[in-house]
């Protein structure tokens, strides 16, 4: 009969607290009755329970000790714990020991599941790894940045190298084992509360997660936790007030919450309810029995964030570089570097690892409301320094930045100016990073046409009906030259493509036909034939003190898009034909109230296409290689702009050499294109002072490049966030 009386009822016999309650709890489809009695640290307490409890519940579960201590691969027997197992004759008595390490490595792999990346390239601190292995070892298939803290906390030692680290764990985990066996309970297992001994914080202050027991946790970590993760077997309401109070990020239980949020009962009490549960009462209590049990649950680890402004936020970096070393010397902390030799600073600042720049906040979806969070991160080398270097050197900068990254919890990166077109434009960085890459180019394309499409209604020329005028591509050939010349051809028939290789050019004609069967598409190796035939012009190549294309020759009220960098027209070369508009690419306003964390250049919440597309992408939770290579695809182009339409991101207005442009400033210049076009003596006169009023360049009307990597680089938009932020190139410790 006694063999009986037990099922369904357990014991858990607490080393701390005096109270005896009881509760039930659903387990494995049946309840499960668990007398809770405390033993105020009383070990001869503890001792006459088990022994009156013997024979009358299925199962004794001792909590905050334990009979076997565990260090890595190493364990003793604890002298005053081992007695205790040996006083019940009919009813087994456990501590945790038989499921703690299958459930930790369970629990760690659905809360990845659950909340993908909240475990990647973390620093993780074991607080303690005393009898948590299977945590340790669970966390260490995530990130190689693990350490214990147990030298801090039983001995307080100070946190010299090697101490702590995985590589010593081996070597001093027998020495260490044997003087804890010595300690009372109450060390090996504190409670929390004010250290008798403060411990030295830098171990704590350098981790990511805390890892360990609740009690160890709270008694010697420091006062500030913020954005740091606790993963412990249970947490009371206590626990998470105080964790919340301290800024800590989240809170992650180990065991089943077992109708709760978070789990409330630890290990030895789980064992405990799956011994009472075991079909067969006389099977062995072995990790076997436990697993065939266990396999039959279906849970999810507890997981509560402790932040409102952190819960449910997906996240996203983007990298970026200086354009030149003067923006490194605008610096205050590296201003002596403009004694030095300007090659010497880029040279060796191209060897400079990946850097945290600032953190992006408040950007927010106003149709879903969910909330993105950025990082931006930076790069040393230059455009000079990062196209003369073999791709694999800046491959190796941008895998690492992926994996800070992840440490962050960015599911997604973007590669902004250069960096996301060296080599093969991002394919080979994100088959080596563990998470997605874009390099932005698709919203830079729709942004640019959607600018170019508002300035011609603006300026109300030819194209104002979509099926008058003329437009022209100059760098048709590139990336973001030809799939604007494939949409382009799609809206209004008759285009120009301009780029320097013929075969090129005849091969883009030949697809744009089979795409666009009633397009007119005329050819060209340089600009200047058609040029005054256009009503928009689109351009999207590099020139260095070359001249691209002969502004004086433009029809009165013609729109430039000029998403080249350096541009091709300049700011001197716009104001001899004030009846032109000459923009840039167009700038987009995020919805939510962002906040870059530094100045970029803009206005508040505008943020360039290519780092707009990174976060438009966290904000529809897109975490996915998107643009990638040099053939951007149209359905890309088409299907960013539905999300950039869905998520209410709006174009910041048109913009031309780092100005915006209002209403009355465009109002005048259709005004002056409006006198000209129906005066063309007048215009003859302007086009004859503006010729001779020209700069002189080197070359004209030749294309350089229109299809090549530098191209792409400098039309993806990210080279104008460098050279609004890269001042602010080296970083700020993020707080």
């Amino acid at each position: 009969m006694a063999e009986q009386v037990g099922i369904g009822k357990i014991a858990a016999l607490h080393f701390y607290g005096t109270a005896e309650t009881v509760e039930r709890v659903e387990l494995l489809g049946s309840t499960v009755e668990i007398q809770h009695f405390g033993c105020d640290g009383d070990l001869e307490k503890m001792a006459a329970h088990i022994a009156a409890l013997d024979g009358q519940v299925g199962a004794i579960a001792l909590t905050s000790l334990s009979k076997t201590l565990r260090l890595g691969k190493v364990k003793v027997t604890h002298p005053a714990a081992a007695p205790l197992f040996e006083i019940a004759q009919q009813t087994p008595v456990v501590d945790g020991a038989g499921v703690r390490a299958a459930m930790e490595r369970w629990a760690v792999r659905l809360a990845d599941e659950a909340q993908p990346g909240i475990w990647s390239r973390k620093r993780v601190l074991m607080a303690p790894g005393l009898n948590h292995s299977g945590l340790a070892q669970a966390l260490g298939q995530f990130t190689e940045s693990v350490r214990y803290a147990d030298p801090i906390v039983y001995f307080a030692l100070p946190p010299v190298p090697g101490v702590g680290s995985v590589d010593t764990l081996s070597r001093v985990a027998e020495p260490t084992l044997n003087q804890l066996r010595a300690y009372p309970f109450r060390r090996l297992f504190p409670r929390a509360g004010e250290a008798a001994r403060p411990r030295n914080p830098k171990q704590f202050e350098w981790a990511d997660i805390l890892a360990g027991d609740m009690g160890g946790i709270r008694r010697y970590a420091p006062s500030d936790l913020k954005r740091k993760i606790i993963v412990t077997e249970l947490a009371t309401e206590e626990d998470v007030a105080d964790l919340r109070e301290r800024g800590a990020s989240a809170i992650v239980t180990t065991m089943p919450p077992l109708g709760h949020e978070l789990a409330h009962l630890g290990a030895a009490v789980f064992e405990a309810c799956l011994v009472a549960l075991r079909p067969d009462k006389t099977a062995e209590l072995t990790e076997n029995t436990y697993l065939n049990l266990m396999a039959q649950m279906a849970w999810k680890p507890g997981i509560q964030y402790l932040q409102p402004d952190e819960a449910g936020i997906n996240k996203f970096a983007f990298v970026i570089h200086p354009l030149s070393p003067r923006f490194i010397y605008t610096h205050p902390k590296f201003r002596w570097t403009r004694f030095l030799p300007e090659r010497l600073v880029e040279r060796v600042a191209a060897y400079l690892p990946p850097m945290y720049g600032s953190r992006i906040t408040g950007i927010q979806s106003p149709a879903t409301g969910q909330k993105v969070e950025g990082y931006l991160m930076f790069i040393g080398g230059t455009p000079r320094e990062l196209m003369r270097r073999d791709p694999a050197f800046v491959y190796r900068r941008l895998i690492r930045a992926s994996r800070m990254a992840e440490r962050y919890g960015a599911r997604l990166m973007g590669l902004g100016a250069f960096t996301s077109v060296v080599g093969d434009a991002g394919i080979t960085v994100a088959q080596k990073a563990d998470i997605a890459i874009t390099s932005g180019n698709s919203l830079t394309v729709a942004a640019t046409l959607e600018t170019a499409k508002q300035a011609v209604v603006k300026m109300g020329n030819s194209l104002d009906d979509a099926h008058e005028g003329k437009v022209m591509v100059i760098g048709a050939t590139g990336s973001i030259g030809s799939v604007c010349s494939r949409l382009l051809a799609q809206a209004v028939p008759n285009i120009v493509l301009v780029a320097p290789r013929p075969e090129k050019l005849i091969a883009l004609k030949q697809t744009i036909e089979e795409e666009t069967p009633n397009a007119v598409v005329t050819l060209s190796t340089t600009a200047d034939d058609y040029v005054g035939d256009c009503d928009l012009i689109v351009t999207t190549t590099t020139a260095l003190n070359t001249r691209i294309i002969d502004i004086t020759k433009c029809k009165p009220g013609a729109v430039i898009c000029d998403i080249a960098r350096p541009p091709d027209i300049t700011e001197e070369e716009a104001a001899l034909r004030p009846d032109v508009l000459v923009i840039e690419s167009g700038e987009i306003l995020l919805p939510g109230k962002p906040d870059f964390g530094m100045n970029i250049g803009l206005p508040p919440g505008v943020a360039y296409a290519c780092l707009a597309e990174t976060a438009l992408l966290a904000l529809d939770g897109r975490f996915e290689d998107y643009t990638l290579g040099r053939n951007i695809e149209i359905e890309r182009v088409k299907e960013i702009y539905r999300l950039y339409k869905k998520h209410g991101l709006e174009l910041s207005g048109i913009r031309s050499h780092d100005h915006f442009l209002t209403d009355e400033d465009l109002a005048k210049k259709r005004a002056l294109a409006d006198a000209l076009r129906n005066d063309p003596v007048k215009l003859a006169d302007v086009q004859r002072q503006a010729q001779a009023a020209l700069p002189v360049k080197g070359g004209r009307g030749k294309v350089k490049q229109g299809g090549g990597r530098t191209t792409t680089i400098l039309v993806s938009a990210g080279t104008a966030i460098v050279a609004a932020i890269a001042g602010l190139f080296f970083w700020r410790k993020n707080k």
